[in-house]
């Protein structure tokens, strides 16, 4: 097995419904790193997973329905808890959609696993816990 991983970012604005969210409740912001994995089981012709440029330019287009945006104004996000679970899965169900929709190309056919890892920016991370 093969993976080949490309790497981004997307900057949100959100709120929770729940008290089990306490102050996230409020409207705030969060920058995340996300990661999206293409795994083959073999290289193709041209000894790659997938073209990276190309895969990389459709994870910007992916993130950009979402990046510098509330999210509790995207019409079809309205009402959701757009906890990081959440918004993972959607980056993951629109690049599938990007990778059926042969927008990565005829190499993309192989892709045998697609892993999406969103991580909250090391700098947002440090702040949060810094009165640990």
């Amino acid at each position: 097995m093969f993976s080949l991983t490309v790497r981004d970012h997307m900057m949100i604005a959100h709120s929770f419904n729940g008290e089990v969210f306490g102050p996230a409740q409020k409207t705030h912001g969060a920058t995340y790193l996300v990661d999206m994995t293409f795994e083959r089981k073999e290289l193709d012709e041209d000894d790659l997973i997938i073209d990276i440029g190309l895969a990389s330019d459709v994870l910007k287009q992916v993130l950009s329905e979402f990046n510098m945006k509330n999210l509790d104004d995207i019409e079809d996000l309205r009402g959701r808890n757009t906890t990081t679970e959440f918004m993972a899965k959607k980056v993951f169900d629109r690049m599938s959609a990007a990778i059926h929709a042969g927008k990565l190309g005829e190499t993309a056919k192989a892709i045998c696993a697609l892993k999406v890892t969103l991580a909250e920016s090391h700098i947002a991370w440090a702040s949060y816990h810094a009165d640990i």
